[in-house]
């Protein structure tokens, strides 16, 4: 197919139609912007985590709260697990790719925390392996997730499921999704 300016409209008519579909999990969404608003009303923090440009969106996420989205506020206690190079590489080299996550989760999470994964497809073994050391540590799970929701859809407390298998799209609805998470967050902020 050519890349034209027909090319060019029907991508974004596709990407507009699959961030409007979100509009049916507004209750999910708002669900989980409340998880983690009381997660930081409680004292708790948001771990994130993703791969590729899935890490990108969960490190926007973190520091979005760490710093600031739209309001002056306080920083919000948020870590993303895929910003540390060094933990990356020990761990993998270490205990394999499949666990950089999972174990920065035991080592960090607490009962009370909140872990948020990003993952276009649902499947990969390391976001898979983090909700599981999550679960098994009394910590909510947030699943930003797509192409049906994989293996992680059973193992997140608020799943959001993008309704597409272009994973482009998914991206561009998780980074919408995102933004109303912070929303969320920041609507409840003089809480924390």
């Amino acid at each position: 197919m050519p890349f034209d300016t027909d090319a060019i409209r029907q991508r974004i008519e596709a990407s507009a139609k699959t961030i409007a579909s979100l509009r049916e999990q507004a209750e999910i969404i708002h669900r989980a912007g409340a998880t983690i608003a009381g997660t930081l009303r409680a004292g708790g923090k948001v771990m994130t985590c993703g791969n590729g440009g899935s890490a990108a969106e969960a490190l926007h996420l973190a520091e979005e709260m760490i710093g600031r989205y739209r309001d002056e506020r306080p920083p919000l206690a948020a870590v993303c697990l895929n910003a540390d190079p060094t933990a990356l590489t020990c761990i993998g080299n270490d205990f394999g790719f499949d666990a950089i996550y999972a174990r920065q989760v035991r080592g960090l999470g607490r009962s009370g925390d909140t872990l948020v994964v990003f993952s276009t497809s649902g499947k990969s073994p390391n976001v898979r392996l983090a909700l599981e050391a999550a679960k098994s540590l009394g910590i909510k799970t947030i699943g930003l997730l797509g192409k049906g929701g994989g293996a992680c859809l059973g193992l997140c407390d608020v799943p959001i499921v993008v309704d597409s298998d272009d994973t482009a799209a998914i991206q561009e609805s998780h980074q919408v999704v995102l933004h109303l998470l912070l929303e969320a967050v920041e609507a409840a902020g003089s809480s924390f």
